[in-house]
């Protein structure tokens, strides 16, 4: 038994009632590390199964292999358009460890078996006979008149070549993460595609200032509606926005621009669904998933992976390979971190003791599985980029797994979202706490990188609000015309520039916002379905919203231009954290230093202070650097940006200074000297 301190222990004194179960964390990640290098080579080889499973490829031979793992089946039988959808013509052959196989050779299959050919698996079991899809296809079509989806062997005779390295942040440059779905990209009121968001999308994002693109829903999903959480194919780039050419087209763009890539990747569970998943494959409701109530998400409507099975950590660690090595993704955002720790998924608990995060209805196998995940990806690439979403707090997330840790380089800050929606929601104006908004900003471990943001997709779906149409609401009907004025309008945009300035100044390490809420998209977003007679008006973005003159939303856009750029040239996310010099809960005003710079924040929203004083840490002439109060964002021009602010040493011989402290506005200060 391991009895010397991990360093995550060694750090945090909250932990050593814990230290042996740290330890043991750690023991487990070597073990099942240790037994796949035993029984699989290394860990590299282990994560290649898609060149065994599925269709390959045996030159050799000259014919294509297809292998399926279906141990409790009885019979397995291949059937497409190139035997004419015979359902007995081509059996497969059980290798007698549960391991299926069948070989078309070119002989007799070259002029039949080619290019988009469509192709399903009956598999004969405990269930009867069902029509399935092969667990590791590689594209999935869906008919346009029976709706009813097909396997399609995809063989281009030229595939994509990348012609395009993944670009390198500069040192110190934050990751800026623009988040974004290709279907509900483009203005029109449909699906959007690979090629549009290449074409249409990407410049756009480099004009914006970000570094990075988050593409969400891009392994197939059967269920338009689900936002691709409900994942039905893994290894399966979304037929619905274009081929799998198309989609490495789209990187290959946006690395020339100088974008990486991130997937949302989801490996937190699976889609219930028999004839397109992998639910119920060879019968049993136990090879991927848990059996029984356990395998079922009670929220999600979902299937739960059993991690402690080598063929489901193999499958989700080929497919994180697959994704890297074929389509030159940079890294994965893993969505429902917590809800895979945990057996409970995190619900209705307070993380309140040590024992919750390492003993008490904690998913070994699954913690086991992340750990091997970043081992893995970080072995492809060491610059690859791996992000948690997750909620709990769990100590040593984003630590190296040596030290303890579970291997991802951040972790998203999904409290500030939920902040900003409760505060908005529940309180008026004059009920705000400066010192939470400080607190709730900062509540973290600095040396753990933290994805900042104020709101994502998740904020925006039907039945919540963005923070732009939380703020304006109906007003952004009628009133975001230049022409018309409106106190609602005001205060909307007002704070929304401070909102995401405090956010993005206080909040982490890295940035995210999703596509279209810089310049603040009004309404909300509703996928087509039954409900709404099956409308694409709410699963788009109106782009032409910010490029009208007329209208106020350019200036939301224009600001967070210029936020990314001050806190690129600044250092602002990479800097010490952030010392608080001065609040005054009365005027709602916060004044805190980072990086030399010095914060003003009146969040109230009637009293301007002349003369207003504040504390400093350095002496010296100031000049206002960035204002929410700019008049090209939509302010009133209240700051002198040519004035010099002298400082002065008060009667207790510390620096101070005297500024006009606006009303609903945020300033930024930095020494004359330092300019």
């Amino acid at each position: 038994m391991r009895t010397k301190l991990l360093p995550i222990v060694k750090n945090d004194s909250w932990l050593e009632p814990v230290s042996e179960a740290v330890n043991e964390r750690y023991d487990r990640f070597i073990s099942r590390l240790e037994h796949i290098n035993s029984f699989y080579g290394s860990l590299n080889a282990f994560s290649t199964a898609d060149n065994l499973f599925g269709f390959n490829y045996d030159k050799s031979r000259k014919g294509w292999w297809y292998r399926e793992w279906a141990p409790a089946a009885s019979a397995l039988f291949l059937m497409g358009d190139f035997n004419g959808w015979d359902r007995t013509a081509n059996p497969l052959t059980n290798n007698g460890r549960g391991i299926w196989e069948t070989f078309l050779d070119d002989k007799t299959y070259k002029k039949t078996f080619v290019h988009k050919s469509l192709f399903k698996v009956i598999v004969h079991s405990q269930l009867g006979e069902t029509e399935r899809i092969p667990v590791y296809v590689k594209r999935v079509v869906q008919d346009d008149k029976t709706k009813d989806f097909s396997g399609q062997h995809w063989n281009p005779s030229k595939p994509y070549v990348f012609k395009h390295s993944s670009p390198k942040l500069y040192r110190m440059e934050p990751l800026l993460i623009y988040e974004s779905h290709v279907g509900m990209a483009q203005e029109k009121a449909g699906l959007g595609t690979y090629t549009e968001f290449r074409d249409t999308i990407l410049p756009e994002i480099v004009k914006a200032g970000y570094n990075a693109v988050q593409l969400m829903a891009i392994a197939e999903h059967p269920y338009y509606g689900s936002f691709g959480y409900h994942v039905s194919n893994f290894f399966a780039p979304s037929s619905r926005f274009g081929t799998p050419e198309e989609l490495k087209s789209l990187i290959d763009e946006a690395h020339r621009l100088g974008l990486l890539v991130i997937m949302d990747i989801v490996h937190s569970h699976t889609v219930k669904n028999v004839r397109e998943g992998l639910n119920l494959f060879d019968g049993t409701d136990h090879q991927y998933t848990h059996s029984g109530p356990r395998g079922d998400h009670p929220l999600w409507d979902s299937k739960l992976f059993n991690y402690a099975k080598d063929e489901v950590l193999q499958l989700l660690l080929s497919n994180l390979r697959y994704w890297m090595d074929n389509f030159n993704f940079d890294g994965f955002r893993f969505d429902g971190v917590t809800s895979m720790m945990y057996h409970h998924h995190g619900n209705g608990v307070d993380f309140d003791s040590p024992e919750k995060f390492f003993t008490d209805g904690v998913d070994y196998d699954a913690v086991t599985y992340l750990q091997l995940a970043n081992e893995l990806i970080h072995s492809i690439n060491p610059r690859a980029i791996s992000i948690a979403e997750e909620v709990s707090g769990m100590p040593g997330l984003c630590n190296p797994i040596v030290d303890g840790g579970i291997g991802f380089d951040y972790r998203l800050g999904m409290g500030l979202p939920d902040f900003w929606v409760k505060l908005l929601k529940d309180q008026t104006d004059e009920e705000w706490s400066i010192d939470e908004m400080f607190h709730v900003m900062t509540n973290r471990m600095f040396d753990i990188k933290t994805i900042a943001y104020a709101e994502s997709h998740d904020q925006a779906l039907v039945g919540d609000k963005t923070i732009a149409f939380r703020l304006m609401d109906k007003d952004m009907y009628d009133s975001m015309a230049k022409k018309y004025e409106s106190l609602v309008i005001d205060r909307g945009i007002a704070l929304h520039k401070m909102i995401r300035l405090f956010t993005i100044s206080l909040g982490g390490e890295a940035w995210l916002n999703f596509m279209g809420n810089e310049f603040g998209h009004p309404e909300w977003i509703d996928f087509p379905r039954e409900g709404n007679g099956w409308s694409y008006q709410y699963a788009r973005r109106q782009w032409s919203l910010a490029k009208k003159d007329f209208l106020k939303y350019h200036w939301l856009s224009d600001f967070d231009k210029a936020m990314l750029q001050f806190v690129k040239e600044n250092h602002v996310m990479s800097a010490a954290p952030p010392w608080k010099l001065f609040i005054d809960n009365e005027n709602k005003t916060i004044v805190f230093e980072r990086n030399r710079l010095i914060f003003v924040f009146n969040w109230h929203a009637t009293n301007a202070l002349p003369d207003y004083e504040i504390p400093l840490k350095e002496t010296g002439d100031y000049k206002v650097i960035m204002s929410t109060d700019d008049i090209d964002f939509g302010g009133f021009d209240r700051f002198n940006k040519k004035q010099h602010y002298p400082s002065y040493l008060n009667e207790d011989g510390k620096a101070y200074m005297k500024i006009y402290n606006v009303n609903r506005a945020a300033i930024v200060l930095k020494r004359v000297e330092d300019i």
